[in-house]
């Protein structure tokens, strides 16, 4: 027989369909292969493309499946990475121009490598910000990641690939990471589901390192149920990582529809007045729809806006100082911008810094405390949709704010201490999306996640494929 296999099919359906043998992996990464090149050129996603790596892995799934041995529960599923995961065989660029003469890596980074044990096939590495301090996806070494609903306008960053090629069909799932927001604003802006685990959750092992004590990895997807397969596949303890808890994987796709009402918070104050009109309103659609079967009511965490200076504080001191010795001799290859931030980190009074750190204690202390009322907290992801690219100011609550740092102006708070937080995706009148942070208290990604699964049910929080998306490719399948 035949079927329909397009750029937007879930992972879950991808993998199904390939360990029933109704498609071959071949098949899936060669279509999927195909997309990137027509896209790719437009969008810049990928920095790199392995054609030839994914197909040696879908080709030894294909044979797997013909001989009845199991196969993951990602069989077949293209996926690509954040270009500060190590690739065998790649240098690790971390979206640097300096990078790029490092040796290549000699093996691929723990998550890669989880991946590949779930049967997932690696397309390539994606696009990003320079060493990763980046909210916008404007690289000026590898040029602008571009939004696949409107490539006038910016992708968000750091993990710009990651949310353009997720959004656009060039990957059912991807991997980056997010510091002060940098998985949750590009799931934002490009309209697809995000997961930023609990500090600690998922180990960073070959990657490359940007705020040690901040450092998240974590996974893109078009579905809930897509993030929830990822994240599975990739928990667990490694000792490599000195930041890696050593907990059990706790699986949570069982927990999607779990019977207990949940009680969640609609958090104000920090987080509605730095929001603009699509972002308010994102919020109250997914509040609304959480509260047919949950109990919702408002909550003000005034402690936010000191959270998200420590933030900042804590960044740039940890940041400059791992990066120090390349700028004392290679400062003019660094993007300007990039640059200037690290030399203003460099030059911050410890007292400041140490100061941060309480604060940032002191931060998590009022957060947890919210948490005796509530299993979630909801927020807006960034202020506003996607702004076009080359925009350089906000407006927001009457103020004219710099647009490269107030993107994560309502995702860094979150980031300071660690929480776990799904960003999903909302659709306004308007065809550009705007994502809502759903917050959960320490190493309870099952809440998180069980909630975007509700939201998506209840057609609130969808990843709607650009309007400008190919049509859906047909793939011979097996009778």
């Amino acid at each position: 027989m035949t079927g329909a296999l397009d750029p937007f099919a879930s992972a879950t359906e991808i993998a199904r369909a390939v360990r029933e043998g109704a498609v071959p992996a071949v098949a899936i990464a060669e279509a999927a292969l195909e997309r990137v090149a027509g896209r790719n050129a437009e969008l810049n996603a990928y920095t790199t493309v392995t054609p030839a790596r994914a197909m040696e892995e879908a080709a030894a799934i294909d044979a797997a499946v013909a001989a009845g041995r199991p196969v993951g529960p990602l069989a077949g599923v293209p996926f690509a990475v954040k270009n500060l995961f190590d690739v065998a065989g790649l240098p690790t660029r971390a979206g640097s121009r300096i990078n790029r003469e490092l040796a290549p890596a000699a093996a691929d980074a723990v998550l890669v490598q989880r991946m590949n044990r779930a049967g997932a096939v690696l397309l390539g590495t994606l696009n990003m910000g320079e060493y990763a301090y980046d909210f916008t996806g404007e690289n000026a070494h590898d040029g602008i990641c571009r939004n696949p609903h409107d490539p006038a306008r910016m992708s968000g960053g750091s993990s710009s690939g990651c949310g353009a090629a997720t959004a656009a069909g060039l990957a059912p799932v991807s991997l980056g990471s997010d510091t002060n927001g940098s998985i949750r604003v590009p799931a934002s802006l490009c309209g697809v589901f995000s997961l930023k685990p609990t500090y600690g959750r998922l180990p960073r092992a070959g990657s490359f390192p940007f705020v040690d004590s901040l450092d998240h990895l974590g996974p893109f997807a078009r579905t809930a149920e897509d993030l929830a397969r990822a994240y599975d596949a990739l928990q667990g303890h490694d000792p490599r990582d000195h930041g890696c808890v050593a907990r059990p994987p706790e699986p949570t796709l069982p927990g999607l529809t779990a019977p207990r009402p949940l009680r969640v918070g609609v958090l104000g104050g920090w987080f509605r007045e730095n929001a603009g009109e699509e972002a308010r309103a994102a919020q109250a659609r997914v509040a609304e729809a959480l509260g047919r079967d949950a109990e919702v009511g408002p909550l003000r965490l005034d402690a936010a806006e000191a959270g998200r200076a420590a933030a900042y504080l804590i960044t740039n001191s940890e940041s400059s100082e791992f990066h120090l010795p390349r700028l004392r001799e290679r400062a003019a290859e660094y993007d300007p911008d990039t640059r200037d931030r690290f030399l203003a980190g460099a030059l911050l009074p410890a007292a400041w810094v140490a100061r941060a750190r309480r604060v940032r204690r002191w931060w998590l202390d009022q957060a947890l405390a919210a948490f005796a009322r509530f299993d979630l907290l909801v927020a807006p992801a960034t202020p506003v949709p996607a702004p076009a690219v080359g925009q350089k100011t906000l407006e927001l609550g009457g103020r004219t704010v710099p647009l490269r740092p107030s993107l994560g102006l309502l995702a860094q708070p979150f980031s300071c201490v660690g929480l776990p937080v799904t960003c999903v995706p909302v659709f306004g009148e308007h065809r550009l999306p705007v994502g809502v942070q759903i917050v959960a208290p320490p190493w309870r990604e099952d809440l998180c996640l069980r909630a975007a699964h509700l939201l998506e049910q209840a057609g609130v929080a969808v990843a709607r494929p650009p309007a400008d998306a190919a049509e859906p490719r047909t793939v011979a399948t097996r009778a």
